[in-house]
Parts: C-alpha cells; structure tokens; sequence
C-alpha cells in the first residue's frame, strides 16, 4: 500500500527509525478501513518522494501497532506527527499537503 519512499512503521522498528532517527520523522497513524485514511495515502506517498534523503516519511497502521496508537495518544485517525529527537513537535489531522511539507520544512531547519 505504500509508496517506494514511504517507510512501514511497527513496534519492531520504531526505536531505529523513529526514537533514533538523525533527521525529523511524518508519520500517518492510520489504519485500512478508515475511508479518510486511504484518501490520504497518496499525498503521503508524495511527501515521501518530496522529502527522499531529507526526512523520513512513514505509515503506522494502528491496528497491528496498537501500543504505539496508545503511547502517542491517537484517538482518531488519521493522526500525522511529525517527530525529531525522539519528541513529537508537530501534531495534524487530515490537511492538505502543503501544511505538511511546510512543517517537514520547518522541522528541517530548527
């Protein structure tokens, strides 16, 4: 379901990819039967080929990563964060993707 670019996170590698990443980290909590969710997909999919070798783009499917829906505090969906050095510092719902990439931006340069 996802892109080239676009990362699958789990509880398995959510430590390397996300907690330790070097750069800042999107990721879409999301979950296959959520309609708005699969809406979304492409433009995540986009943003992982924008920012390829800058940032890191992932999807999180909730169901299968349920301990981690809870530890952000994901009680809908989809929920997108954007994370750098282990803490989340942007925190969206459904948006176009200019806000997204203007956050990834943002997140680059601080």
């Amino acid at each position: 379901m996802a892109g080239p670019n676009t990362l699958t996170i789990n509880e398995a590698n959510f430590q390397s990819e996300v907690l330790q990443s070097s750069v800042p980290v999107l990721i879409d909590f999301w979950a296959p039967w959520c309609q708005p969710c699969l809406k979304l997909a492409p433009t995540i999919d986009e943003l992982a080929n924008d920012f390829a070798g800058r940032a890191k783009v992932a999807k999180l499917d909730i169901d299968s990563a349920m301990e981690l829906a809870l530890k952000f505090d994901i009680n809908t969906i989809p929920t997108v964060l954007i994370m750098k050095g282990g803490q989340t510092i942007a925190r969206f719902g459904a948006s176009p993707k200019a806000v997204y990439a203007e956050a990834l931006e943002k997140a680059l340069k601080a």
